[in-house]
Formats: structure tokens, sequence, C-alpha cells
């Protein structure tokens, strides 16, 4: 009977909520059901937010069930964004009817910005005050995000362009909030000793489209306490830190006890867990993630040394960091307290190497030279980030030349937040982001900064900010959109489409090179005589047979007498005289191919390109759809792409058949 209630009154629900005067029959079966069975209702998820707030004005009893801080409302919401429910506590008062407005109005807004920034920045990098308008909307930032998110979990091969933008605001408003809240960090006393939370901000730094938060973190290495506390057991039952509660702990002085945990300790990482140093890809930035050194249980020495420090002081052993020269290192102090102790009363730890007890000699040997004893003494935390930054850094010069240097780019930022008046860190940024073609207006701002700090580099200051300038006034006076219609003279012998599959042909020759306006070779950021504006950086390409879509073609080779010569284009059949595309390879690298070099993939498959979304609306399985923005420029191109793949294909079936 309580079921079949129920079935009924789920039909007269939708009902009441499509009629303005709903019938007094149908409103009193309703309203006569017990509270908790109405409310099982309206919660179902089969009314939507409409439908909710018409009913609540039906009567006074669903009003007051419907009311804006009640469960019906708290369900509508948690069933729109599931993901925010997180931010709020069970304990607290919320209007969930006003949460849901705002949220919503925050989405609608969210959307109309990104729909705005290609149209806004689809010829040049998004400024640095491109994310104003975004910066300046008013309501929880959280909703902003989410909505961003939303965005990118659309449906994998749509809204491509949508996506593009979604994720670069995204990355900048939490770079910027994470960088705020280091700062923030840097700013404790130099006895604030959390070394795991200034390495998760690092972290996320790195990675902001990652869900990466201290709590989950620290979450896992409790539960690595945990396992090392049961080890413990089997080892003395009696043990002081067994009887430490979660996110407390104390100092054990003993050093038989101490010496008790570590011996549990390495057993459970080393042993059970499988955790070790990474020597087979060393110089892989993952290694410096907290996060992916609990995924991949393994990193190097100063990550793993982190790692140790912190689950080795929750248990009540003292550890120290120790800066030490080529292999970050822990010591471990043997001597009495409050004595006067030199580096030979500390024994040294090296977490990468399994948590293996050294001696001063045995340190020394680790890395084959001798040094002071100064580079034995402990660090504080600002230090440790230093050296982890420091890392990242130099990886980040390591990148190649089809990435977009982005490690670089964030590294320095961390850097700098450290050290704001690092001059030659400052010069590199300003030349990274000249060489890169972006915001000339931050390195105008940079320059002014280092003439500030030290006048003794007023050349190389003063040669980046006349080529900044003359930058600057080439942008103002570009002309507007150039169409190309594939119906003109001048454009007969263009064979292929933007938005096309296409395939380099595996020959080996020395025409087809890089084309990489925004990825320069960094050995000339480090060097006066690469202080020169670059139009394009080349590289020799010994890479063939690659995949591709083409974004862009002119009816010859627009490329300088030099670039013709140094890609020795006069050796192709054909030479400049033919038309040259511009591609986004699927390894993340936009070059510049000859028509004779390129053919039809026959099997076209989805290109990985950081740049896809820039120039693409959608990829149909054969081809991508061109935005609006790259349509304009190519307004006949899309007929043509339907036409190709259309006469492939019929092709292909012939040959079957």
């Amino acid at each position: 009977m309580a079921a079949a209630a129920v079935d009924s009154a789920m039909e007269v629900v939708p009902a009441l909520a499509e009629e303005a005067a709903p019938e007094a029959a149908g409103l009193s079966c309703l309203v006569n059901l017990p509270g908790e069975v109405l409310e099982y209702i309206l919660c179902s998820g089969s009314l939507t937010a409409a439908d909710i707030g018409r009913v609540s004005s039906t009567c006074r009893r669903l009003r007051e069930l419907c009311q804006s801080s009640g469960k019906v409302w708290k369900e509508q919401f948690r069933v729109r964004w599931p993901s925010l429910m997180k931010h709020y506590s069970p304990t607290d008062y919320v209007n969930w009817l006003e949460e849901y407005k705002v949220r919503q109005k925050a989405g609608l807004e969210a959307r109309k910005i990104v729909a705005s920034f290609s149209k806004r920045f689809f010829s040049e990098h998004v400024p640095c005050n491109g994310f104003s308008d975004i910066e300046n909307l008013e309501g929880p930032e959280i909703f902003f995000e989410d909505e961003l998110v939303c965005i990118l979990n659309m449906e994998g091969r749509k809204a491509l362009t949508w996506k593009y933008y979604a994720k670069k605001i995204l990355y900048y408003l939490r770079q910027q909030k994470i960088l705020n809240n280091l700062k923030a960090f840097l700013q404790q006393p130099d006895d604030y000793e959390s070394y795991l939370e200034g390495a998760v901000y690092i972290d996320q730094y790195c990675n902001p489209l990652s869900d990466i938060s201290l709590k989950d973190i620290q979450a896992q290495i409790d539960s690595i306490v945990e396992l090392v506390c049961k080890t413990l057991r089997g080892i003395n039952s009696r043990h002081p830190s067994l009887a430490f509660k979660a996110g407390e702990s104390s100092m054990i002085m003993e050093i038989e006890l101490q010496s008790q945990v570590l011996d549990a300790m390495n057993y459970v990482l080393y042993d059970q867990l499988k955790f070790k140093g990474n020597r087979m890809d060393y110089y892989n930035a993952l290694n410096l993630y907290m996060h992916q050194v609990l995924i991949r249980r393994t990193g190097i020495p100063i990550s793993m040394s982190l790692l140790y420090l912190t689950i080795a002081r929750q248990l009540g052993v003292p550890l120290e960091p120790v800066n030490f020269p080529s292999h970050f290192l822990l010591r471990w102090c043997q001597g009495a307290e409050g004595a006067s102790l030199d580096i030979f009363d500390y024994i040294y730890i090296d977490a990468f190497g399994k948590g293996k007890q050294l001696t001063v000699k045995e340190c020394e040997y680790l890395i084959g030279q001798h040094v002071t004893a100064a580079l034995y003494g402990v660090v504080n935390v600002k230090k440790v980030l230093q050296r982890m930054v420091g890392n990242l850094l130099s990886l980040g010069k390591r990148e190649g030349i089809d990435q977009s240097y982005q490690l670089l780019r964030d590294s320095l930022d961390l850097y700098l937040a450290m050290y704001p008046d690092q001059v030659q860190l400052l010069l590199l940024q300003a030349r990274l982001y000249f060489h890169l073609g972006i915001w000339p207006e931050k390195v105008l701002d940079i320059l002014q900064h280092i003439q500030t700090l030290d006048p003794g580099q007023h050349g190389a200051v003063g040669y980046l900010v006349q080529h900044t300038l003359e930058h600057i006034e080439r942008k103002k006076e570009e002309v507007g959109v150039e169409v190309k219609l594939r119906s003109h003279e001048k454009h007969r012998d263009v064979c292929y489409s933007i938005g096309l599959i296409m395939k380099h042909k595996s020959v080996h020759c020395r025409n087809h090179r890089r084309l990489s306006c925004s990825e320069p070779d960094l050995r000339f950021l480090f060097c006066r005589k690469g202080l020169a504006f670059l139009t394009a950086s080349l590289l020799m390409d010994d890479l063939y047979g690659y995949n591709c879509v083409i974004y862009g073609w002119d009816p010859t080779c627009m490329m300088g007498h030099e670039w013709i010569r140094n890609m020795n284009v006069h050796s192709l059949p054909h030479g400049h005289h033919q038309p040259f595309y511009n591609v986004l390879v699927e390894d993340g690298s936009c070059r510049y191919a000859a028509q004779e070099n390129l053919e039809y993939n026959v099997e076209p498959q989805e290109i990985s390109h950081p740049d896809v979304g820039r120039y693409f609306s959608e990829f149909t399985g054969t081809h991508y759809i061109p935005n609006a923005e790259l349509e304009i420029r190519y307004p006949e191109d899309l007929e043509s792409v339907y036409e190709t793949v259309q006469n492939i294909y019929s092709a292909k079936k012939e040959d079957v058949e």
C-alpha cells in the first residue's frame, strides 16, 4: 500500500509542477502523505529546480517542505553540482536555494566569458590583463572554477575551443590562488617546519588542473604511518609512538626507541610498499611532485627525503633536512641533548637509497668529493623549497623544442616568489617571454625592475626594451583579418584544406623543418647573441611519418630567403613555388610543411596537440571542423574538406569491392 501511494504521488507531482492551478483532488492526495514520503518524492531526482519552485507555490505544506535551507534544495544543489559539496560543512547553516541561484548565475557568467575569448584572442596569446573579466566577477571563486571544470568535462570531441580557453582560464585562476597561498606560507616564522605543506604548494602550482590537496596527501601519508605502527607494534608493543593520536605527535628522545621507528619505516617503505629512488628516469619532473611520488612510489633524493622526514616526525623521530650537494640527505642526532655537537655526532640518512644510514666519510664517498662542515648543516623550509624549485628550473631548461616551456615558466614564477630580486632569473624570465612573443607589457615591467636592482645590466635591458617596444608597435600596425578563398586563381594549386588529418611522407630530406614561432630554442635565451628577435626559431627535424592537422596554408612558401636557404627548400622538386601548410603535429609542435611532403591520412585519428582547440571546434572522426574565427579566414575550406573526405572514402570503398 505504501509503495502504491508513493507511485501515485509521483504521478501527481509532475502534473502539479505544470499546472498553475492544480486540481484539488490531486493536491489533497499529495499533501496528505507523511512528510517523509513527500520529502522522498521531492528529492527523487525526477523534478528540476523549476519544478520544485512551482510545486512549493501550491500550498503552505509543500512550501514548508521546500524551504530554502531544507533537504529538498540541498538535494537539487547536490545533484546539479556534486563536486561542490565538499566545500560545505554538515554542521553549517546553508541557504541552499540562494546557493543554487548564485552558482547558476556564476556558471552563466563564466560561459559568457569563455565564449568571448576566441574572438578576442584568436590572433595572439591571452595577455596578462585578459583574465581581468573573470577575476572581477562577483561570487565565490569555487563556483567559477567548477563551471570551467564542467566545460572541460563536456563530451570529448566537441566544444574544443571552449575547452581550450576554459583550460587557460582555470590554469591562470588556480595558479594565482596557489601563488598567493605560497607567499603567505613563506611569511611564516623560521621555526615553522611544515616541509610537506610547502612541497604541496609547488606540486599544485605546476599541476593546477589536477586535484591535489594537502589534506589528501596527508591522508595517504597517514595510511603509511598506520602500516609502520603495525610493524612497530611487532617490534615493541609498548613503544610510545603507538600512543600518538592522529594529527598529534611529540619527539622521542631515546635513541634506541628512535632506531626502532626507523627500522619499521624502512621495512614498510622499501620492502612492503616498494618505494625506491628513480635511478632509471632521474630527470623527470614527476619525481619532484609529492602526489606523484606517492602514486608511483619513486622519486629523487629531496622528494624521498621529505616523505621520509614527514613520517619520521609523525612518529616522534626528530630528523632534520640537510642540503647536501648533489644528493639531499636527512640527519639523525646521536649526541646528548644540550651538548655541543659537530657533524660527527649525526648519522646521515639516504632516503633515496632505501634509508641507508651513513657516516660523514660515507656521505663524501656518495658524491665523490670532500665538502666543508657547513654543508652538513640543517636548512629551513624556504631553503628546502628553493632547492626543489631549483631542480624544476634545471629540468625546465632541458625541455625539448616541442614544449611550451611551461615548466620553465612555472619554476621561474615559484623561484621569484621566494626571491623576487634575483636579477639573472628576472632577466631569463624577460628573455623567455620576449622570445615566446607573449606579454610584452610584462616584459617591460620586468626590465624596469632589473634596471632598478642592477644598473649594470643596462646593455641587455636596453636591447630588450628597444625590441619589445618595436614588437608592440608592429602589433598596433597589423592590418585586419586576411581572408583566403580557395576559388581565387592564385590558390588553384592548393590541394588540401584546413581541418584535414595528414601524414608526413617518410622521405629523408633536409627540406622539412620545425616552424616554431612560439617555441624558441632555449640556447638563444642564455647568451647575449640570442637577444635578437626571432620571427621563427628553426631546428633540424629528424622525425618523419608523423600525423598532423592543417590549420593554415599559403599558395607558396612565405618564409624569407634565409629560411628557404637554411631549410634547403630548393632541393624539393617544386621548390618554394608550391603550397605550404601550417600543421599541428601529434608531438606538440607546430610546423610548416611543403605540399609534396604531405598526404591524406586514410585512417585519421585525433591529434593530441595543446592548440587544437584554438583553431577547431569539433573532431568528427574523419576531420576537424574549424571554429568561427578560423572559418572567417578560410571561408571555403569546410566545403572542400567534406568533398575530400567523401571522395577518399568512396575510392576506398571501391577498392574494397
